[in-house]
Parts: structure tokens; C-alpha cells; sequence
């Protein structure tokens, strides 16, 4: 997946957290960011991992977000992946 499908489908999953009222003050709390930050900053790379590492935490959240958005699960790992950071670490 490249960068820009990948901004593209985090910010869906933005848009699915801002939706969740019992788990975006979780987010909030988790990273320091404000509602205010979540507008400001929807469209960053780096933000966006943020959300989507966050998503990630938990294999409901990962189900349930994915569902919404009409993906399979796995998917959620393929764009953590092509965002800032998402790389898997090379061990040799």
C-alpha cells in the first residue's frame, strides 16, 4: 500500500474514533491531544500513525473499526505499515 491510500484510509479511522464516545477521551488522555489537535492535525503522516497504532491496541478496537470501514482486519496492519515508522525492523 502506498503513503498516500494509507492517509487516506487512517483518516477514516480517525473519523471512526472521533465516533466512539466511551473510547476517544481514552485516545485523548493516551497521547495528550485535544479535540482541537484531532482537526488541526488529521491530515500529518506522523498523527495519523498515532491513531492507527492506537486502533491497534486492541484486537476489538482492530475488529470493530475494520468492520465499519468495510475492510478486513488485516488491512489496518498493511497501512500502520505504509505510514511513518510502520516499517518492520531489519534484524541482520
Amino acid at each position: 500500500m502506498k503513503q498516500e491510500m494509507a492517509e487516506i484510509r487512517a483518516m477514516g479511522m480517525l473519523g471512526w474514533l472521533a465516533g466512539q464516545a466511551e473510547l476517544l477521551p481514552v485516545f485523548l488522555g493516551a497521547t495528550g491531544a485535544s479535540e482541537d489537535d484531532l482537526r488541526a492535525r488529521a491530515g500529518e503522516a506522523e498523527f495519523l500513525a498515532s491513531v492507527v497504532d492506537f486502533v491497534m491496541m486492541d484486537d476489538v478496537w482492530v475488529i470493530d473499526c475494520a468492520t465499519d470501514q468495510g475492510w478486513p482486519p488485516e488491512q489496518i496492519m498493511a497501512i500502520r505499515a505504509a505510514l511513518p515508522g510502520g516499517d518492520l525492523p531489519s534484524w541482520t
